[in-house]
């Protein structure tokens, strides 16, 4: 049984789909690679069927990562299917809940940050669009650092489920 986990950001062309791109080279670089699923989407569809913003895909290549995204708008059916929602901010998370179908799809929306025990009480991935390379960067070390954490617990999940 696949374990499918969807990042969400404003507008899918920034945060999520770098978050999208680092952790799924860590489900991979773990050998989860055929039993988790990872992808991303956005709360609004102003960007559908657009590339990741050229700041993102940079980053990302720099640092060794796939660029290769569409971006498209996170739908309240896929709730169903999926096992964990990860928001990017706080804004992502409210926006997200109140989408969800039932208390228990509610429950599957999680910030990304929480994951990551050395981010204190901030636990926002600040939106890098109207800024500079310096805030793509930014966004990397944030989603670099909370993803070992969000591994260990889809490991956990994983490998707690009857194959």
């Amino acid at each position: 049984m696949t374990y499918r986990v969807c990042f969400v950001c404003t507008g899918n062309i920034c945060r999520s789909p770098m978050a999208e791109s680092v952790f799924r080279a860590r489900v991979a670089e773990a050998g989860l690679g055929g039993r988790v699923e990872v992808d991303s989407a956005g709360t609004g569809g102003w960007h559908e069927g657009d590339g990741a913003d050229p700041r993102t895909v940079s980053v990302l290549e720099e640092h060794g990562y796939d660029s290769a995204h569409r971006a498209r708008q996170f739908q309240p059916s896929w709730f169903a299917r999926l096992d964990l929602v990860i928001a990017l901010d706080h804004g992502h998370l409210r926006a997200l809940r109140r989408l969800a179908p039932t208390p228990e799809d509610a429950a599957k929306v999680r910030l990304l940050r929480s994951y990551d025990p050395s981010a204190g009480a901030d636990l926002d991935v600040p939106d890098p669009y109207y800024g500079g390379m310096d805030g793509f960067e930014e966004c990397l070390e944030m989603v670099e650092a909370a993803s070992e954490g969000l591994l260990a617990a889809v490991r956990e999940d994983v490998e707690g489920r009857v194959a």
